[in-house]
């Protein structure tokens, strides 16, 4: 398979530098996607879109999902009483293209919200915010860590795209009605002691921290109901809360934007979907193998919004809403842009390929089931009574 042998390496070394010769698979999956210099968002692996990409996300569909994004950032501002500047701070830009559909509308669209409005991007992948840097030149955009961003700072909205699902998520299983945290050690029966890739092989053994059952009582989910098949196993993902901790924080005063691919705790964890959410993503084919094509491979886990929901409750962030992307986006004006499209003039190639990219945002078996939670911090009573455009079915 296409794995990288020196990540692989890498990995095998810090096994063997801890204690019990294994490490969580949230460890594994870190240095998988984030090593420094071989991880697969580091490195250039990474990969986005049509053309030889390993998967594709609604900005590189088309400029419509980031310019519905815009009106949606526009009326928030407003109802903030305008100020100025108006933090958007996207995390986890990918290409970049998201950011240029947002500030080439609001530039060509609303002037007074474009000079008002102050762009950061926080990106981890030095290879993306090259990209991205790249791509945003002709625009004021501040790239920056979120830690170097100071508490209570921002006054307008934090913002990501599939962020939270490549987050480095812990694997348990359930052996005899007891719950085991799933490890990863290197495969001691490898034949070639000294072979160019070392494997990876799963063991299990007791949690590695309380937090893991602290996350199953947040979202209160109980596995010791006789409901749940021996063999069943899913994931946590702490590194959520940690990042909404951290986002909270620095948040003084607008609204918290997640859109991703999940269920609520209780879809999450229901007892049919015995064997989780972990998915690879490898030249626009996926699998549940991380083992495999290590460094070259895209690897995610679905987000539980429930955690992220009564999480954010802890940390001062208000539910807003929680709503499906196609009903979000419909809400924000997507209906109008599809009954538009027959009365362009283009060729009936061009008419279809329009289309499709705008039925596929609204797709409830793809993109459109993904789901938008809005939260908000620091609102006054006027201004949390303005519901927003895109939480605002239609009667």
């Amino acid at each position: 398979m296409d794995s990288n042998p020196a990540l692989c390496t890498a990995i095998a070394n810090h096994i063997t530098t801890t204690p019990q010769q294994r490490i969580t698979f949230a460890q594994f999956m870190d240095m998988v996607l984030y090593h420094p210099e071989y991880g697969y968002y580091s490195s250039d692996a990474v990969k986005i879109g049509f053309q030889g990409g390993d998967f594709f996300t609604s900005p590189s569909l088309c400029a419509d999902f980031g310019e519905l994004l815009a009106e949606q950032f526009l009326q928030m501002w407003e109802i903030l009483g305008k100020p100025a500047p108006f933090s958007l701070v996207e995390m986890g830009a990918g290409q970049g293209l998201l950011a240029l559909h947002i500030l080439k509308y609001h530039q060509r669209r609303y002037p007074d919200f474009f000079t008002a409005l102050e762009y950061i991007i926080v990106e981890k992948s030095p290879t993306l915010r090259q990209e991205q840097q790249q791509r945003l030149q002709d625009f004021p955009v501040r790239w920056c860590n979120i830690e170097d961003i100071p508490p209570n700072a921002i006054a307008g909205c934090f913002f990501s795209n599939e962020l939270v699902d490549a987050f480095p998520v812990h694997q348990f299983i359930l052996e005899t009605g007891e719950l085991r945290e799933i490890y990863v050690t290197t495969d001691q029966n490898e034949k070639e002691i000294n072979a160019p890739c070392p494997s990876f092989v799963e063991v299990t053994g007791e949690l590695s921290t309380p937090q893991l059952a602290e996350y199953l009582d947040l979202v209160q989910i109980n596995f010791a109901q006789n409901a749940y098949p021996d063999g069943y196993r899913s994931e946590i993902n702490l590194a959520a809360l940690d990042w909404l901790s951290i986002v909270a924080d620095r948040l003084q005063r607008g609204y918290v934007l997640t859109i991703d691919y999940g269920y609520p705790a209780s879809r999450y964890y229901n007892p049919r979907r015995s064997q989780g959410t972990l998915q690879c993503y490898y030249h626009h084919r996926f699998h549940d193998n991380p083992y495999i094509n290590i460094g070259s491979q895209d690897i995610t886990a679905h987000v539980d919004f429930t955690a992220l929901s009564r999480w954010g409750e802890k940390c001062n962030l208000k539910n807003v809403g929680f709503i499906q992307q196609g009903l979000f986006l419909m809400a924000l004006g997507l209906g109008d842009r599809i009954a538009a499209v027959s009365e362009q003039q283009q060729s009936l190639s061009q008419l279809l390929k329009r289309r499709d990219a705008l039925h596929q945002l609204i797709d409830p078996t793809g993109l459109g089931g993904f789901g938008v939670l809005i939260q908000s911090k620091g609102l006054d009573k006027t201004e949390v009574s303005q519901p927003l455009k895109g939480l605002t079915l239609p009667e």
